[in-house]
């Protein structure tokens, strides 16, 4: 088999295979991103798929499918981006469809019940881990830290569209990287490797 053709096969599995265990939208897909496009394949670093991960919530539709698409695109471009498209989205379109007409019948059901009960923490928990694996390699510095706690500040209490600060902090980030060139400050734009705060 062609290389190149073996590894759109190899992108449209592993995505075939993150979709449907990844309860909770596209932010719960990123340990198990990490895990098979990072530790296990070896095609991008974690901070690249925390770059793909702030990308792809700035950009409209739901996050899970674009990331998917920015990492395959990053990794085997149109075809990788196609294939793991079509990987993370038949999965779950079949389920979606499979829930909707089984959900009419089990409405109400104590035991699906508890099953929600079940999965709306955990969902609560890989969320919070894949904000921490995120923060690992995002916070890097004092102004990085500040602008993560003003931009937490920024949403609850002034209820801000989730875009605007993400514009906000881009135009920030150019400002005051100019700002300490101007002022002969070094500006490292990552963490450095084993560095820690």
């Amino acid at each position: 088999m062609n290389p190149n053709w073996k590894l759109i096969l190899q992108i449209f599995f592993t995505f075939l295979k993150i979709g449907p265990i990844t309860f909770g939208g596209g932010y719960a897909m990123i340990p198990m991103i990490e895990r098979e496009v990072v530790k296990k394949r070896k095609w991008l670093q974690a901070r690249d798929v925390g770059d793909i991960f702030a990308i792809a919530g700035t950009a409209p539709g739901a996050i899970g499918i674009n990331s998917a698409v920015f990492i395959g695109y990053r990794i085997a471009k149109m075809r990788g981006a196609l294939s793991a498209l079509l990987g993370v989205l038949i999965p779950t379109f079949s389920i979606v469809i499979l829930l909707s007409i089984t959900f009419i019948y089990v409405k109400g059901n104590p035991i699906i019940e508890a099953a929600f009960e079940g999965i709306r923490p955990a969902i609560v928990a890989l969320i919070a881990f894949a904000s921490y694996k995120i923060a690992l390699t995002a916070l890097y510095d004092r102004t990085t830290i500040v602008t993560a706690v003003l931009t937490i500040g920024a949403l609850y209490y002034l209820n801000i569209h989730p875009a605007l600060i993400i514009i906000i902090g881009l135009v920030t980030g150019i400002i005051l990287v100019k700002i300490k060139k101007a002022l002969g400050y070094s500006t490292r734009l990552e963490k450095e490797v084993g560095a820690k705060n």
